[in-house]
């Protein structure tokens, strides 16, 4: 059975895989190339990967059909939607010595990811969002892989001025058991770039559908539940093949900043009480 895009709901490289013990050696040879290049197929003819293979277009067109694409065009654009999803693999890795690995390449990406996040913002949606965070019962904070870290990141920081934040789920638990949890007083913020697994969305639409406010934070390729009150697409491009979250780093410090400001006296307050917290346990104390 063919198709005219991907055989099968499953990776390209994984089918690859599976597949290539059963090969022929020169199909062989093809596959072992393109998962250690699969970006090269998103790129090449089949004319030109056969040369860089040295393998004849014919092998080029059996291995495809092998996979159960119906040629090599199909095969290039289920590549294609596989780099565009963001997966290191499918991009090259910068060469020893390339000026776009240079520091000065990095710091322009780095701005031009800030400049173009940043756009997209305003003030008056900045300070919305601080404002419901300080009033909110309680927030919520969840992001998947990576994203679990820029979750656990924000938490931390506003922990110090607001009183019931937390990271979920927790060690062992799992996010149905918050469902419950979640009402129209609290606030759920969500980081969900790149490669982010399906399950944070339809949480995410959940907890909206109980009336919990969502601010949601993403890249500008992923889609975004219907219904989230805030939508904050954090651009994250890089010379290399992995991700540059400066401008991510920095929405998170601009929060963090008007979330203090907004919660003025008595954030202020819990923030001495935290202080005198650390002396008294001499938590923060080098030893001697």
């Amino acid at each position: 059975m063919t198709s005219s895009t991907s055989p099968a709901p499953t990776s390209f490289l994984a089918q690859i895989r599976h597949m290539r013990d059963a090969l022929p050696p020169s199909e062989q040879r093809l596959g072992d190339f393109i998962l250690n290049f699969p970006g090269d197929l998103a790129s090449y003819t089949a004319s030109e990967l056969a040369a860089l293979v040295e393998v004849s277009n014919a092998t080029v067109t059996r291995f495809v059909r092998r996979l159960g694409y119906d040629g090599y065009e199909a095969a290039r654009r289920h590549a294609r939607e596989e780099r565009a999803e963001g997966s290191p693999l499918f991009l090259e890795p910068l060469r020893e010595g390339a000026p776009e690995g240079s520091i000065e390449a990095h710091v322009q990406r780095a701005q031009q990811n800030i400049a173009a996040t940043f756009g997209a913002l305003d003030e008056a949606m900045v300070d919305a969002i601080a404002q419901a965070i300080v009033r909110a019962r309680g927030v919520w904070f969840l992001g998947h892989r990576n994203n679990r870290n820029f979750a656990s990141y924000l938490r931390w920081q506003l922990a110090q001025l607001l009183p019931r934040t937390q990271v979920i789920p927790g060690a062992g638990e799992t996010l149905g058991e918050y469902v419950a949890d979640l009402d129209a007083d609290d606030v759920l913020v969500v980081f969900a770039l790149r490669r982010s697994p399906g399950l944070s969305a339809r949480f995410a639409e959940q907890a909206i559908a109980g009336g919990t406010r969502v601010l949601y934070v993403t890249d500008p390729r992923s889609r975004a539940p219907a219904g989230a009150q805030w939508v904050v697409r954090c651009h994250s491009s890089a010379p290399g093949p992995l991700d540059n979250h400066v401008a991510l780093m920095l929405l998170c410090d601009l929060l963090a900043t008007r979330v203090m400001a907004q919660a003025g006296a008595a954030g202020r307050q819990r923030l001495s009480r935290v202080e005198a917290a650390h002396d008294a346990l001499a938590e923060l104390r080098p030893e001697r």
